[in-house]
């Protein structure tokens, strides 16, 4: 295996084992919430649960006496309990778009973790990082031009490769999905026949493809199916022993998701200036004559906190959502494959949190 890759396993096998971690942590804080000091819900991204319920809820209850419970139910589902105020506090990986902004009526998005979602495939013989691809060859894939693995497009980008004459399963999210944001994002910049037939947004209309519920559902598809391609959130590779393949970024260069690669992504940041509803996109940053991105991995994302500018909870979500913004925290999830966030990121987060209030 080669280096890199290794360095993503491991960081992989503490996602695997965060989860497990969390699920103990959020039974056992259930238990003791009303002795502890209140109880906060929230529900939505997958991305950013081996966070929350890995590290962030454990360490909360700990120091503060609050238990945080989370359901990874997905951003679109997310995104529509806290617009019916069934949860305090919902998470997505997609901005909100104008018409969902109106329907939560009064709700705030805040950038709180950095991360990135990932291609993989299920291709016997072939393991990780051995596997390079580019935009527009997946585009391709997934509009149905590419349909097989032995195709010239691909074994041009894999000199020395053994690929197989194999057809090609295209896997994606059936359900509305931060994942299938980010993934139909970097296509739409990177494939005009993409942008122009497909587009973007947290569900689309697929070309081709067999859809799975959720993450789980996703790499089901593709733990189980030789031949197969599609893309999750990063703790799900490892639980599923799936295979990452490499991107190729606009400055020429093959990348994984590493903390290193997704921290040249979030450079764009202090490029574009962050918008007043803090949608922020930094998939396929671009080539420049200073190589400024030359690392960077093309789907990298932040991902979202969304929650009720006016809510009876405001002082209980202002305290957790700024303690996952200090240093620490940030920190503390690194291991998972979270980079931490530019300063000029948080700042805007601390001001928007200002925004709650009962």
């Amino acid at each position: 295996m080669p280096r890199h890759g290794k360095h993503v396993r491991i960081a992989l096998a503490l996602v695997a084992a965060a989860l497990v971690a969390g699920s103990a942590v959020v039974a056992a804080g259930a238990a003791r919430s009303k002795r502890a000091g209140g109880t906060l819900t929230g529900a939505g991204s997958s991305l950013i649960a081996p966070a929350i319920q890995g590290v962030w809820s454990q360490a909360y209850q700990r120091q503060k006496g609050v238990t945080v419970n989370y359901a990874a139910v997905g951003s679109g589902a997310g995104i529509a309990q806290i617009t019916a105020r069934t949860v305090d506090f919902g998470a997505s990986d997609a901005p909100m778009t104008p018409a969902q902004f109106a329907a939560c009526k009064g709700c705030v998005q805040i950038p709180w973790a950095l991360t990135a979602t990932t291609v993989v495939v299920n291709i016997p013989g072939v393991h990780e990082g051995q596997l390079r691809l580019t935009g527009n060859v997946v585009a391709n894939i997934y509009l149905g031009k590419i349909t097989n693995w032995d195709d010239p497009a691909i074994k041009a980008l894999n000199p020395g490769l053994k690929l197989p004459d194999l057809k090609i399963t295209v896997a994606h999210r059936s359900d509305g999905s931060g994942d299938t944001y980010a993934f139909t994002n970097y296509l739409h910049k990177v494939s005009s026949v993409w942008r122009h037939q497909v587009g973007y947004a947290t569900s689309v209309k697929w070309p081709v493809g067999v859809g799975g519920k959720g993450n789980s559902g996703v790499a089901a598809i593709i733990g189980s199916t030789p031949g197969s391609i599609g893309y999750v959130s990063v703790a799900y590779v490892l639980q599923n022993h799936l295979t990452l393949a490499k991107l190729k970024n606009a400055s020429g260069r093959y990348s994984l998701p590493t903390i290193t690669s997704i921290e040249s992504a979030a450079q764009l940041v202090r490029v574009h200036r962050i918008p007043s509803n803090n949608a922020i996109s930094i998939t396929d940053p671009p080539k420049t004559k200073t190589n400024k991105y030359a690392n960077a991995y093309p789907l990298a994302t932040f991902t979202y906190v969304i929650v009720p500018t006016t809510t009876p909870k405001a002082a209980a979500l202002k305290a957790f959502i700024g303690w996952a913004l200090q240093a620490p925290q940030q920190k503390s999830i690194q291991r998972l494959v979270f980079a931490p966030m530019p300063q000029v990121v948080i700042d805007v987060a601390r001001k928007t949190l200002n925004k709650i209030h009962s």
